[in-house]
C-alpha cells in the first residue's frame, strides 16, 4: 500500500495530486482556516490541527511510504526576511525533521520524503541553508536529489518550485530514474549552483533524478477566466484608468498592442515598488499578455493579490483574480470547496503546491521508488 503524512498540508494539494493511489494516513497544519479547508474536501478523521513543534510519534500511525511536507517558505523566499532555516516560519523544518528522527528511532523512517519550497531556499545564505538541509538528509540514512519543476509545463501559471526527493540508502534506485549528470530542464543553474557547495558527504548522497521531457501545454490563462466571477466585481471605468496610469510606457504599450491584437486578451498585473527616473520609490503595474499567469502569492496587501485586464479591441476591463480562477490556476477541480472569504481562499491556492506538479513527480519518480522499496522490504522479510 502506498501511504503517506502530510506535514504543513494547507488545503492538501499535495494529497490530491497524490490521487486516489495513495492513502493519508495523518496530515498536520498550524492553520485552522486551511485545516477547515482541508476537513471540508477530504474529512477530518487523519488531520491534527497543532505546531508540528509539538507533535510526537504518538500522533503518527503506522509505517507511511511517504512523508510530504510543503514546509513555509516566507523566510527563504527572496522576498521575504531573509532569516532562513533560523526564521520563525521556515525554521519550523527543524521540528519536522526531530519529528522523522523520532521516526527513525522506532524503525518507522518512511522510504521516502519530499520536501517541497520556493526556488529561494537555494540560495538562502549563501547557500548554507540548503547545505545544511542536505547534511540534515545524509545524517538520517537517506540519498537524494532536488529537481526544479514549473508549473507552467501543466498550468497557465509561472510558478517554479523546488522539491527534494529522498530514498532510503538502503533501497536501491531502478534502472532509468537516474541520470549520469543535471538534465538543464529540471536542474537550473542556480540549482547546480547549489549542489556545488554541499558537503563531500552531502556530494556522495546526491542523485541526479531523471524526469520525462515535459507534457505540452494545452491551457491558456483565457481558459480559467470568467465573464461572471463570483467573490470578485469589475472595476468601475475610473478604477481601470488609474490601473493604467500606474503603468510605465513599456507596460501601457503591451496594452496598446493588445488591443491591436483584434482578439480577446487577458492580462495578469501585479503592482510593485519600483525607482523612477528620479531614483524615487513609485507604485508600478505590471501587466504581462503572454497566455501565462504570474506566480500566485499569499495575499498580504494589495500589491500580492494578482489582478487581471481582459482586453478586446478597444474594450479594457480589470478586476482582481477570482478565488475559483485562482484555484483553477493550481490544477483543483471545480468540486474542491473554497472558503467563503476572499482572502481565504486566495491565500489557500496561493500558499499551495500546483496539482498537477505532484502528480508528475508521483508519476516518474515517486512511485517507481515505491515500488523498489516494496521489493525491498518484501526480499528482507
Amino acid at each position: 500500500m502506498r501511504s503517506f503524512y502530510e506535514f504543513f498540508a494547507g488545503g492538501g494539494m499535495a494529497r490530491a495530486g497524490l490521487g486516489q493511489g495513495w492513502t493519508c494516513l495523518f496530515a498536520n497544519d498550524i492553520d485552522a482556516k486551511k485545516a477547515a479547508s482541508y476537513a471540508a474536501n477530504w474529512g477530518g478523521q487523519d488531520l491534527k490541527v497543532e505546531n508540528v513543534g509539538k507533535l510526537s510519534t504518538k500522533d503518527l500511525p503506522g509505517v507511511a511510504t511517504l512523508a510530504w511536507a510543503s514546509f513555509p517558505c516566507q523566510d527563504l523566499s527572496l522576498a521575504g526576511s531573509g532569516a532562513g532555516l533560523s526564521g520563525e516560519r521556515s525554521g519550523t523544518f527543524w521540528p519536522f525533521w526531530h519529528l522523522l528522527k523520532d521516526l527513525g528511532n522506532e524503525s518507522r523512517s518512511p522510504s521516502l520524503i519530499v520536501l517541497e519550497n520556493v526556488c529561494g531556499a537555494l540560495a538562502s545564505h549563501g547557500g548554507r541553508d540548503f547545505a545544511a538541509i542536505a547534511d540534515a538528509i545524509v545524517d538520517q540514512k537517506y540519498r537524494f536529489g532536488a529537481v526544479v519543476i514549473d508549473a507552467v509545463h501543466f498550468l497557465p501559471q509561472s510558478r517554479p518550485r523546488l522539491f527534494i526527493v529522498c530514498l532510503r540508502e538502503n533501497v536501491e534506485v531502478p534502472e532509468g530514474l537516474v541520470d549520469e549528470g543535471p538534465d538543464p530542464v529540471w536542474h537550473p543553474p542556480h540549482l547546480r549552483n547549489a549542489h556545488e557547495k554541499l558537503s563531500p558527504q552531502a556530494k556522495a548522497a546526491w542523485v541526479w533524478w531523471h524526469l520525462p521531457p515535459p507534457p505540452a501545454r494545452t491551457s491558456k490563462f483565457l481558459d480559467v477566466i470568467e465573464d461572471e466571477p463570483l467573490g470578485v466585481n469589475w472595476h468601475t471605468a475610473s478604477e481601470t484608468r488609474y490601473l493604467l496610469s500606474l503603468m510605465s510606457s513599456l507596460n501601457r504599450k503591451k496594452v496598446e498592442q493588445a488591443k491591436k491584437m483584434g482578439v480577446r486578451m487577458v492580462g495578469g498585473i501585479y503592482k510593485r515598488m519600483r525607482r523612477d527616473t528620479h531614483g524615487r520609490r513609485v507604485q508600478r503595474a505590471e501587466v504581462r499578455f503572454d497566455d501565462i499567469s504570474g506566480c500566485l502569492r499569499t495575499p498580504v496587501g494589495g500589491s500580492s493579490r494578482q489582478t487581471i485586464m481582459i482586453v478586446e479591441g478597444k474594450s479594457v476591463r480589470s478586476r482582481l483574480l477570482s478565488p475559483r480562477e485562482a484555484a483553477r490556476l493550481m490544477g483543483l477541480g471545480e468540486t474542491y470547496k473554497l472558503p467563503e472569504k476572499y482572502n481565504e481562499a486566495y491565500h489557500l491556492s496561493g500558499d499551495g503546491v500546483a496539482v498537477p506538479v505532484v502528480r508528475f513527480l508521483a508519476a516518474n519518480i515517486l512511485e517507481p521508488l515505491q515500488a523498489a522499496a516494496a521489493s525491498n522490504e518484501r526480499e528482507a522479510a
